[in-house]
C-alpha cells in the first residue's frame, strides 16, 4: 500500500468514526450549543477600563505617594503644546512615539510625601465640582490610608486651578490641620499684580481658595526649606512664581517637577516649543531645560504633574531635548 493511500484510508475510517458516534448520540454533536449561543446572562459584565489611582515607595525614610485626582481626555496635543509648531510638525513627532496625533489624555497627579514626622501634600488639584472624572483627590487620600485631617502640610507649587482647587470643601478648609506653603513670587503676583483678561479666573480662584489660608501660609524665596530634607527651586516661567521642590532623605533624591512640563513627549522631547498655559513662554522653555537638563545630569527621580500616572520617571538627554523613561522597579528596591 502506497503512503497516499494509508493516508486516504485514515482520514476516511475518521470521518466514518465520527458519524456514528454522532448518530449513536442522537445528533447530539450537532445540537450542541456553541459558547457564543449561551445566555447572555452568563457571559461577565463589561466593567471598563480603570487604572491603579494611588502608588506608594520609599525614598530613604520617606514614603511618596502620588495620587491620582483624575485624568481628563481631550483633542490635541495641539495646539495647547506645541503652540508655534505646526500640526504637522507635532503629529509627527506623536506618531515617532505610538501616541494618536489629535487626542490625548492629560493626568493630574498631587503627592503625599511622609517623612516621619509630617504629612505633606503637595497640591490639591480640582476639588468638589469639578468635571466628571475629576477632583477625586479625598477618595484618593483614602485609599492611602490617611485622612485629609491628617495633612499636617500642603505645598502648592504654582496657583493655577488644578491645583488649588481642592483647598477648601462646603464647610471650610480641606485640610483643617495644615500650615500652608508657596512661592513668595508666586502670591504676590496673584494677589497684588492685576492679571490680564487671561488669567481673571485665576486670579478670582485664587482670591476665594488661598487668600483666605494667608494667615497660616508660609511663602518661600528660592532655597526654602518647608520640612527637613525637602527644599525649594525657583523654576519660573510656567507662572510668574513656579517652584519646584527637591526631596532628599537617606542618600536618596527626587524632584517634583510640578508643571515644568506638561506632556512627556512633546515638553520634554521639544522643550523650546510653546506650550498655551506657560505666563512667560521664553522663561518656561529655559526652565525646562535647566530643570530636566539637572534630573538627567544627576540621574535621579522625579514626578511630573502631567506625566502618565503614576507620573514617576527619569529623563536622559536626547537630540534636543530629553527622553522620558518611566520608572518600573528602581523604587522598590
Amino acid at each position: 500500500m502506497s503512503a497516499e493511500t494509508y493516508t486516504l484510508d485514515r482520514r476516511n475510517l475518521m470521518v466514518g468514526a465520527l458519524s456514528s458516534i454522532t448518530l449513536a448520540s442522537g445528533g447530539l454533536m450537532a445540537s450542541a450549543p456553541s459558547a457564543s449561543a449561551q445566555s447572555a446572562a452568563d457571559a461577565p459584565e463589561m466593567l471598563g477600563p480603570r487604572k491603579p489611582g494611588i502608588y506608594r515607595f520609599t525614598l530613604g525614610s520617606f514614603e511618596v505617594t502620588p495620587l491620582l485626582d483624575g485624568q481628563r481626555p481631550g483633542d490635541g496635543p495641539h495646539p495647547i503644546f506645541g503652540a508655534n509648531q505646526s500640526q504637522e510638525a507635532v503629529g509627527e513627532l506623536l506618531r515617532a512615539n505610538f501616541l494618536p496625533e489629535t487626542r490625548f489624555v492629560n493626568s493630574f497627579t498631587p503627592v503625599l510625601v511622609n517623612t516621619g514626622g509630617d504629612l505633606v501634600l503637595f497640591d490639591t488639584g480640582f476639588g468638589a465640582g469639578a468635571p466628571e472624572g475629576l477632583g477625586q483627590l479625598a477618595d484618593r487620600i483614602a485609599e492611602a490610608g490617611y485622612s485629609a485631617d491628617q495633612v499636617t502640610v500642603v505645598v502648592l507649587t504654582h496657583l493655577h486651578g488644578d491645583h488649588i482647587g481642592g483647598l477648601m470643601g462646603p464647610n471650610g478648609p480641606t485640610f483643617a490641620n495644615a500650615r500652608y506653603v508657596t512661592g513668595a513670587r508666586e502670591y504676590d503676583f496673584w494677589t497684588k499684580t492685576a492679571p490680564g483678561t487671561q488669567a481673571a479666573e485665576s486670579a478670582k480662584a485664587v482670591e476665594a481658595k488661598v487668600v483666605p489660608l494667608a494667615e497660616k501660609m508660609t511663602f518661600l524665596e528660592d532655597g526654602g526649606s518647608v520640612v527637613s530634607g525637602i527644599t525649594a527651586e525657583a523654576a519660573f516661567g510656567h507662572t510668574p512664581g513656579h517652584m519646584v521642590y527637591q526631596l532628599e532623605s537617606g542618600g536618596r533624591r527626587l524632584m517634583l517637577t510640578a508643571d515644568t512640563a506638561n506632556h512627556y513627549v512633546v515638553s520634554l522631547q521639544r522643550p523650546d516649543w510653546e506650550v498655551r498655559f506657560d505666563a512667560d513662554k521664553a522663561a518656561a522653555a529655559a526652565t525646562r531645560k535647566a530643570v530636566f537638563g539637572q534630573i538627567a545630569a544627576d540621574r535621579i527621580p522625579f514626578i511630573g504633574y502631567h506625566m502618565p500616572f503614576p507620573a514617576v520617571g527619569y529623563v536622559e538627554p536626547m537630540g534636543e531635548g530629553f527622553r522620558y523613561v518611566p520608572a518600573t522597579y528602581q523604587l522598590d528596591l
